[in-house]
């Protein structure tokens, strides 16, 4: 993923992580977090275009480093100044 389309002030937070043995599968459910709509729009991309290449990617590199099949599931939610929020700062690991 080119880091220069992504906004600087965007983060993720795994909303559900389930490790299905049975199926040898991970089921990951993402939000990418983003402070302004603008920025929403460049994450989703035209058609879905770069969220869907952000997915593709991201899932590639999980799977390489767990070492098995991954289904990541990614949506976007605006969290408007959350780089202002100690709190939010805290819990993405930055403070």
């Amino acid at each position: 993923i080119m880091l220069k389309e992504v906004p600087y002030s965007t983060a993720v937070e795994i909303e559900r992580y389930k490790e299905d043995e049975e199926k040898g599968i991970i089921r990951i459910h993402a939000a990418i977090i983003v402070e302004r709509d603008s920025q929403k729009g460049i994450i989703i991309g035209k058609k879905g275009e770069m969220i869907k290449r952000i997915g593709s990617e991201a899932r590639i590199e999980l799977e390489a480093m767990l070492g098995t099949k991954i289904y990541l599931e990614l949506f976007v939610r605006l969290e408007k100044d959350w780089t202002k929020k100690g709190a939010r700062l805290k819990e993405f690991g930055y403070k």
